[in-house]
């Protein structure tokens, strides 16, 4: 029989659930051990219905805002009516519903008096999981063999009891254990404390009660996301961007989509995507349907909860073997990119959806970095960053913003202080490149220059950059940012380096990477000259950009 629900406790209820969620963060956060995760944040963390349905999503990471399901629903898959309290589940494996073998899954059945309530779920980027090149983000590898340690479905604990062979397997197949099996442990502690704030509202509203809150909470959810679809402009957009290259073969990459809004749906088909790359930066089907969520959450209410009800009203279809839905054992290691230029795609369909709400494509946000080497005693050190500070496009109101993730990031960088302390690098530069933003009435945010001066005897560098070819697009007559530069030494051989890129670097050797500029908004010629006048102040644009640009002297 259907109990019966109240609003207003359904909100409580929501808000508890998602404060719980919050709170797992949180515990992440203060316990983790690596700045790839206590830093720049690339973690997120959610709780899920008895049978495998997202109901809250901690304030993370977007782009993992339905990469959590798949890879509990493989869980679900592998072992059947196997799932006892006490146990906790582990699963890395892009085929059975991961995303990436850096992206380790943990999931914790909750049980009350012997009865599945629901999950508790963490999942966090780690520091090393072996393979070929230190990080685990290589470009350059062909098949997920060469990526690193390949964890199916399992038990990290049985009824509470450590597995020890895959924790001793984890441990020997990564070159920084403290760091791994470190973070490891905090997921470990988050999905615990979720499980007992979980059972905490369960006893204070009837474990029934709290089953029937929380499909309510969905059913909401999805009616209100189908509201949302419904008062968009009804109709077909196709726009396609592109990836310069997978670091292997020269020719760019086209992402192709056509999205449709129907009445309260929406369906999105990227027929025409270029084939599944040969290197590394392909992302999973499932991947590619959370980009797709993560970049339409940005278009509706954005009080409208992240969970399974939101993704009810959407049709998302790929052709098997194409970029975006690549098949086994296609190499997925580098699959952050990928997903950035999906929802570029996104952006791009919806700005002709909805001129005039809609802002410039983002800038250089999307450099992945690792340095790996040893110290004399051949300790091992790896050092992974994810240039995510930014810079976002112009608006329709506003200047995009210098040095700020995009929605879609939602992360950090890691503070110079703590890379300095933890590895044998040094920042010799930080700031913002004037003239980077793309022109328009509200230009594009600056683009941010790092240089990185190795201290160690040498070091495997791995680059994983783009927008060098196809630069960050401007809207509505703006004018699009400046592309991606990577140098070594840029004081004496000033070398330009490709995009994508693997090398070893020698003691004293400078990287220095600079960020592309965001897209600009609207017609440059209409910008207000005191706007163009305090830029130059601020020594954001030079004297002759700001006449070359904007005609003013």
């Amino acid at each position: 029989m259907q109990r019966t629900t109240d609003p207003v406790t359904r909100e409580i209820v929501k808000n508890a659930l998602m404060s719980t969620a919050d709170t797992m963060a949180l515990t992440v956060v203060r316990t983790a051990r690596s700045a790839v995760i206590k830093h720049g944040m690339d973690f997120s963390t959610a709780l899920f219905t008895a049978d495998g349905k997202q109901v809250a999503q901690g304030l993370t990471l977007p782009a993992h805002l339905g990469a959590m399901e798949p890879a509990l629903k493989g869980v679900m898959d592998a072992f059947g009516q196997d799932i006892k309290p006490e146990d906790i589940f582990a699963n890395n494996d892009p085929y059975e519903g991961g995303s990436h073998l850096p992206d380790i899954f943990l999931f914790k059945p909750v049980f009350a008096y012997d009865t599945l309530i629901g999950w508790s779920s963490c999942i966090g980027h780690q520091t090393d999981i072996g393979g070929r090149v230190a990080g685990g983000n290589a470009c350059d590898n062909t098949e997920i063999y060469q990526e690193g340690l390949l964890l199916p479905p399992l038990k990290l604990f049985e009824e509470g009891r450590l597995n020890q062979a895959v924790w001793r397997i984890l441990e020997k197949n990564v070159r920084v254990p403290d760091k791994v099996l470190g973070d490891v442990q905090a997921l470990i502690a988050a999905v615990k404390f979720g499980e007992r704030d979980l059972l905490r509202i369960g006893g204070e509203y009837g474990l029934e009660d709290l089953k029937s809150y929380m499909e309510d909470i969905l059913d909401t959810t999805e009616k209100l996301t189908r509201s949302e679809l419904s008062s968009l402009p009804q109709g077909e957009w196709e726009f396609s961007d592109y990836i310069d290259n997978d670091g292997i073969d020269p020719e760019p990459i086209e992402i192709r989509v056509k999205a449709r809004i129907e009445n309260d749906e929406m369906f999105v088909d990227f027929s025409g995507t270029s084939p599944q790359a040969r290197g590394s930066i392909n992302p999973n089907f499932a991947y590619t349907k959370s980009q797709v969520y993560a970049a339409m959450k940005c278009m509706i209410d954005p009080s409208i909860q992240s969970n399974n009800g939101f993704f009810r009203p959407f049709t998302i279809t790929a052709p098997e073997g194409c970029f975006v839905n690549p098949q086994h054992p296609a190499p997925v290691a580098a699959r952050g990119l990928a997903g950035f230029r999906i929802c570029h795609a996104i952006f791009g369909a919806m700005a002709q959806a909805l001129p005039g709400k809609v802002p410039a494509a983002w800038g250089g946000g999307e450099v992945g970095l690792s340095f790996g080497g040893y110290y004399p005693n051949r300790k091992a050190w790896v050092y992974l960053e994810f240039n995510n500070d930014g810079p976002r496009g112009g608006g329709p109101y506003i200047d995009g913003a210098d040095g700020l993730a995009a929605p879609i990031h939602n992360m950090a960088n890691t503070p110079i202080e703590s890379i300095e302390a933890d590895q044998p690098l040094m920042i010799e530069q930080y700031a913002l490149v004037p003239d980077s933003g793309g022109a328009g009435t509200y230009r594009g945010g600056l683009g941010i220059v790092r240089d990185f001066r190795i201290l160690a005897d040498e070091a495997v560098f791995q680059l994983r950059s783009d927008r060098h070819d196809y630069l960050p697009w401007g809207v509505e007559g703006g004018k699009p940012g400046t592309p991606t530069q990577n140098y070594l030494n840029p004081d004496s051989e000033n070398r330009e380096l490709p995009s994508k890129h693997l090398m070893t670097l020698k003691k004293g050797d400078l990287y220095r990477c600079v960020q592309a500029g965001g897209g600009g908004y609207g017609e440059p010629l209409e910008r207000e000259i005191d706007a163009v006048l305090e830029d130059y102040k601020q020594e954001k644009l030079t004297r002759d950009y700001a006449q070359q640009e904007y005609g003013v002297v």
